[in-house]
């Protein structure tokens, strides 16, 4: 989908958290850049002008953890498939993990996503190349060549390092070229095999459990290294309040650490897996209702400052074995934003903040010059109804996956306009 090349969208509420922007006003944007915003410059004249009255204006989301699954699945999905999805949600930035395949790390892996994406993709894919060679947690990848071939970070694709000296050996050479290290934490041999949280839903169902020291072992252990090195840190996906608490105390005491959580860890618990419900199978696992809260102030107080969607589309048959066999993860582009303002309904943020964890939180972590909306900043624009009032279905979702714990959840804001780098590239009928 294209639109005009000069275009004003006009009387919406501009609220830019990255530039302390809350109040009503017009966005004018040529050649796919934002060239004003109130009135609009001298002989300048729109093609075309977007009615936004009512509606809340903001920059286009950006996602730390998305699987598209090419190449290599699919089957699961496509940078096409799911760059749709993510453009009808509002996402216009998406990090793709390195555990395709083959796996991103050489320099060729990370151009051929590159070159897919600019074929078919809707939204920008920014490639997050391994630390190890085919993740494998032993030797490490060429990680300069890796960043100067686009990367933006490199991780350990969710294959946990045991060995410790390899992680050090990571973290000192990362340091040296102030790579960003996103780093999954979870000790695999405490994890044992397990596919749900530790405690009293596992054990009556007789489900292998997680503990939550799987969790906080690795990041005790990460966040050392991290101080001992003075590398750059991102713990991907934290799931328990007791590592939440570690990070606020890391932080304080000037670690460069960040992290993010996903968007469904803030809703969900090991309640939800109750009746063996294969949807709610993911990794890090649902833990308890304190842990959800603990989470939640963690975003509140700003000690995580960016929230994912962690989406790992599949097909359905993933999902139709017994509960341990099945694939985890859910389908959940087209939930990250509202399950953001559901936090705002429920009184744990206020919008702005909100939407500073979708829009400038991560982009900081990745040191990026996008998440905002400024004179001169490419027209990554978002624009939302927040007072429609709709019920999440398969039949409207763009994914090519439709495995998700959010099927018929009722949620209040809905995304009506998505322009990437200045084309409109989602426009929901009317």
């Amino acid at each position: 989908m294209n639109g005009a090349s000069r275009f004003s969208i006009v009387g919406g509420r501009l609220i830019d958290p990255g530039n302390d922007i809350d109040r009503l006003a017009d966005v004018h944007v040529a050649d796919g850049r934002i060239v004003a915003i109130g009135a609009p410059p001298t002989n300048f004249r729109a093609e075309q002008t977007h009615d936004a009255s009512g509606k809340v204006v903001c920059p286009g989301l950006i996602d730390l953890c998305a699987r598209l699954r090419e190449p290599g699945a699919e089957q699961k999905g496509t940078i096409a498939s799911e760059t749709q999805a993510a453009a009808a949600s509002g996402i216009t930035t998406l990090c793709v993990q390195p555990d395709t395949n083959p796996v991103i790390d050489t320099p060729a892996d990370a151009e051929l996503i590159r070159r897919r994406a600019k074929q078919v993709a809707s939204a920008r894919v920014l490639s997050v190349g391994a630390l190890t060679l085919n993740l494998d947690g032993e030797q490490l990848t060429e990680m300069a060549a890796l960043m100067d071939a686009g990367c933006v970070a490199l991780s350990d694709g969710g294959v946990p390092i045991d060995n410790t000296r390899v992680i050090r050996r990571v973290m000192e050479y990362a340091a040296t070229f102030d790579i960003l290290c996103m780093l999954h934490p979870m000790d695999s041999n405490l994890r044992d095999g397990g596919c749900a949280h530790e405690g009293a839903v596992s054990t009556r169902l007789g489900l292998p459990g997680i503990p939550e020291a799987a969790e906080t072992v690795a990041v005790a252990r990460n966040l050392a290294l991290a101080a001992h090195t003075g590398s750059r840190l991102h713990l991907r996906g934290l799931s328990c309040a007791t590592a939440a608490v570690m990070l606020r105390r890391a932080r304080h005491d000037r670690v460069r650490v960040s992290a993010d959580v996903a968007a469904h860890q803030l809703f969900l618990t090991e309640m939800d897996i109750d009746g063996f419900d294969s949807s709610c199978h993911v990794i890090p696992p649902l833990r308890t209702v304190a842990d959800r809260e603990g989470l939640r102030n963690a975003v509140a107080v700003g000690a995580i400052t960016a929230i994912s969607s962690d989406h790992q589309p599949h097909e359905g048959d993933a999902k139709l074995l017994p509960f341990p066999e099945t694939e985890p993860g859910i389908s959940s582009l087209e939930t990250l934003l509202p399950l953001t303002l559901k936090l705002v309904d429920e009184g744990v943020l206020e919008l702005a903040p909100a939407l500073a964890c979708l829009t400038s939180g991560p982009a900081d972590i990745l040191g990026l010059g996008a998440g905002r909306l400024h004179v001169g900043s490419v027209a990554d624009i978002c624009v939302f109804d927040p007072n429609t009032n709709w019920r999440l279905n398969v039949d409207d979702m763009l994914s090519k996956s439709h495995s998700t714990p959010f099927l018929g959840w009722e949620f209040r804001g809905q995304v009506q306009q998505t322009f990437f780098e200045g084309r409109l590239t989602f426009e929901r009928k009317r």
